[in-house]
């Protein structure tokens, strides 16, 4: 029997680290439930303990049905019926499989039936459901729309819907339309208020939403008449199962992450209610929501990852060319090698993201119990702004360094991984969404260079070098402190340079830059504390590290000002 948490133990190392001591000691209230629930845990080691066997269950229910489902999955897909979308049942079975296990609801409090597990712990349960099948992460995971239901809701919005995720109804989030994309200024479904009814009233179209026929939809619209902006536009909960008004105009025919359906929806005269305060949809909790589902990506990719190496790896011991196997020849251990690291490193810079999410997160909702003291104040402004630097970082890299796993995947299995007999072509045409929704990678760097130039990240690297390091890694130490200063000297080369347009036109060579300085050194503490599992990793990413710090540093360095305009009149020659 395949478990797929039990298979890798670089997640059970993230989990053990030491700042979860602080976050479950917060997120548990001290342990307050242990005398009201029977499955709240007693003390830190048996919180731990609940989450290992979670996640024991999760790596089992993966290994056992979810990856065994996928190639049929995929072969099948959703079909439209009569305006509703239809799972196939192979993913029908996976979702009762997960309900009947209690997989939903990880995150939320005990009062609304939730196991109250912190973002780390759910995040790594992503990470092994992405392995197996990115596609139903897509279904799964989106019970993390009830955390911004619980962060905004009403005390009664809360415990009519709450519940009923734990239970295992689904979700969805219905922000983008036709003309709005990335652009979500440009929402222009229309929310009306019925005064005599005190109801809400959706009407107009979405697209390209991911389960858009769910149970309970988050659904961004424009409440304020005469707005352009995202100052006019709410949010707001429209429950499917108890109320008419939806209907599903399309089933799009997607390349990849064919188990869940993604849809248009048609909203007419749907009955709706406000959650939280009008005006905010935009400006504050799509966003919060957005940030979260850009942490999830961030898992899919990872999982991707590793489905990636772990196929590429079992391919090439097997097969033999010229006498041997061909993980024998360099050609082919270099990129396996790679692939590991990339994914070690992805992995690494996730579960530090979602520690820095979990510190926030959980005393943002003591906040709203109690006054938090001076201390306390002080962790949630640092931790909060260190999950703003490195959540659009690590969903930009990550997500690139999936595709490109991805990629050496395929190469590696030559001809066969253009065949779909082989797992790699269907990971091949999965992960290729990764970097462009929930926020292109573009967009993650428009996100992460104000944290480049601000100097957030060269500051966290430093605190990194703070810690000690045992001899046999202090030269890789030194040299990753060089390379956190030759990326912050090349950033202050461009500012200095005082040319917007320039610091746009570079600013993804900059977030690469620093990022694989950043990346560096979170492989270097895991692999100090565990060389067996990360010291090969942490060496070839360094050396990796460093050639791409070369390459980019001459790019930027020789590049003068006056070339900005060789590209835009190309550009220009190229549309006339």
């Amino acid at each position: 029997m395949a478990n797929f948490y039990t298979d890798t133990p670089q997640l059970k190392y993230h989990l053990h680290h030491p700042l979860m001591q602080r976050i479950v000691a917060l997120r548990e209230r001290d342990f307050a439930d242990k005398d009201k629930y029977d499955y709240a845990p007693q003390n830190y080691e048996d919180a731990l303990d609940s989450y290992e066997q979670v996640l024991h269950i999760v790596g089992e229910l993966c290994g056992d049905v979810i990856a065994p489902n996928a190639q049929n999955v995929d072969q099948t897909g959703p079909s439209l019926v009569e305006g509703r979308a239809v799972y196939d049942p192979y993913t029908q079975a996976n979702l009762d499989a997960v309900r009947q296990a209690g997989l939903m609801g990880i995150a939320l409090p005990r009062r609304y039936d939730g196991l109250n597990f912190p973002i780390t712990p759910y995040i790594m349960a992503a990470d092994i459901v992405s392995r197996s099948d990115a596609g139903f992460e897509n279904l799964w995971g989106l019970q993390d729309c009830a955390t911004t239901l619980y962060e905004f809701g009403s005390e009664d919005q809360r415990e009519r819907f709450l519940p009923r995720i734990s239970a295992g109804e689904t979700m969805s989030m219905d922000l983008t339309e036709p003309d709005a994309g990335s652009d979500l200024q440009a929402v222009m479904l229309k929310a009306t208020y019925n005064e005599q009814e005190d109801a809400w009233y959706l009407n107009g179209v979405k697209r390209f939403i991911t389960n858009g026929d769910s149970h309970i939809h988050l659904v961004l619209a424009r409440s304020e008449e005469g707005t352009r902006d995202g100052r006019g536009l709410s949010m707001f909960i429209f429950d499917s199962k108890n109320n008419p008004g939806v209907t599903v105009r399309r089933i799009e025919h997607k390349m990849g992450i064919k188990g869940v359906p993604t849809c248009e929806l048609v909203f007419s005269n749907a009955k709706a209610e406000l959650c939280g305060e009008r005006r905010l949809g935009l400006i504050k909790y799509i966003m919060a929501l957005m940030n979260g589902a850009r942490l999830g990506i961030m898992s899919q990719a990872v999982g991707l990852s590793e489905a990636a190496y772990q196929e590429a790896y079992a391919y090439a011991i097997e097969r033999k060319q010229f006498g041997q196997t061909i993980d024998n020849f360099p050609a082919v251990y270099e990129m396996l090698s790679i692939m590991r690291a990339k994914t070690d490193a992805s992995r690494a810079h996730l579960y530090e993201t979602c520690r820095f999410v979990d510190m926030y997160k959980t005393l943002e909702d003591i906040q709203r119990e109690r006054k938090l003291t001076p201390e306390e104040r002080k962790e949630l402004k640092y931790y909060t702004r260190l999950a703003d630097a490195f959540t659009p970082i690590g969903k930009g890299l990550s997500t690139e360094f999936a595709n490109q796993n991805v990629y050496d995947c395929v190469q590696i299995h030559g001809g066969s991984g253009y065949m779909k007999d082989y797992t790699c072509e269907r990971l091949y045409r999965d992960v290729r969404i990764t970097n462009i929704y929930e926020g292109t990678t573009q967009l993650q760097v428009v996100a992460a260079i104000r944290h480049v130039t601000t100097g957030t990240y060269y500051e966290r690297m430093h605190e990194y070098q703070a810690t000690e390091v045992k001899p046999e890694w202090q030269a890789m130490k030194e040299s990753l402190a060089a390379m956190n200063e030759r990326a912050h000297e090349l950033t202050q080369f461009v500012v200095e340079q005082k040319n917007q347009e320039l610091l746009d036109f570079q600013a993804r060579r900059l977030v690469e830059m620093t990022s694989h300085a950043l990346f560096g050194h979170l492989l270097l503490l895991a692999a100090n504390d565990e060389p067996e599992l990360f010291g090969k990793s942490a060496r070839v990413y360094h050396r990796f590290a460093l050639a791409e710090q070369d390459k980019i540093e001459r790019f930027v360095r020789n590049f003068a000002v006056e070339e900005l305009a060789d590209y835009r009149n190309k550009q220009q020659e190229a549309e006339a």
